[in-house]
Formats: structure tokens, sequence, C-alpha cells
């Protein structure tokens, strides 16, 4: 079975965000590599854009969640656009509950986390980065 890992665009605040992922899932940063750690002869860098990130990564338990800044030659990221949604299954209530107040904190709340048929749980929502994201839980869904 192959796995999943998205890749989320940013405008320079990349490291913020992924610093917040990281207080809400754990993990730990298995890859950072600033714009700087790339610069030579034939890739020069801005001073400005130096420091940000050209690639994170956030373990996740066996997945990543990866991400960067997009550099200011490329343009500005739509954080406004449907990115798409990142689909979080939880594997009980609590830890629902737990990712859903986390990561909503701060962003637009379009279905709050609420109990369904037979106990499931589900929320859609946008983070205070304009990710999108998709929680649930389902008592009975095979793990």
């Amino acid at each position: 079975m192959p796995t999943i890992n998205p890749q989320i665009n940013f405008n320079g605040n990349a490291e913020e965000a992924f610093t917040f992922y990281q207080s809400v899932f754990g993990g730990e940063f298995v890859n950072i590599i600033r714009f700087k750690d790339l610069e030579g002869q034939g890739f020069p860098v801005a001073e400005s854009e130096k420091n940000k990130l050209m690639n994170i990564a956030l373990r996740i338990g066996p997945n990543f969640l990866l991400g960067n800044d997009v550099p200011e030659s490329m343009g500005k990221t739509n954080e406004n656009e449907n990115r798409s949604k990142i689909s979080v299954t939880a594997e009980n209530k609590e830890e629902a509950i737990r990712i859903f107040d986390g990561l909503s904190s701060g962003g637009q709340i379009e279905v709050p986390l609420e109990e369904g048929p037979g106990g499931t749980y589900f929320s859609m929502f946008r983070d205070k980065y304009g990710i999108e994201w998709m929680v649930t839980f389902d008592p009975d869904a095979k793990r």
C-alpha cells in the first residue's frame, strides 16, 4: 500500500506553521533545508530568502507532513484557494478532540467536530495558516 505525505506551500511562514503543527501532533522534524543550504554558483539566493525553508518534514507516526516556502520570485501562494484538504483519522475520540481543538485554534471552522451516527466524529476547517483539514474518528474502522 502506498504512503501519502501531503506537501504544503507557504509564503515565508512555513517554519512558524510547522512549529504549530508539531505542537498539535508531536513528532519530530527529520528534514530541514533552508535555501541558503543550497546556495552556490549557479543557484544564487536573495538575502531575503536565505533563511526560508526549501523543505521541512514532520514525522507523524509512519507518515510525513511536508512543506516549504515559495520563493518570492515564483509569486505568492494564494492562501484563500482550496489547496485541498488534509484528512486526519484519529485513533479515538479524545485524540480527535485534541487534534481538532489544536489545529482549529485561530482558524475558521466550516463543520464543527460533533458526534454523528454510531459514535463517529467529523470536522472540517481551515487553520490559521489557511490550510484546510478534516478530522475524523470512526469507532468501527479497521486499524
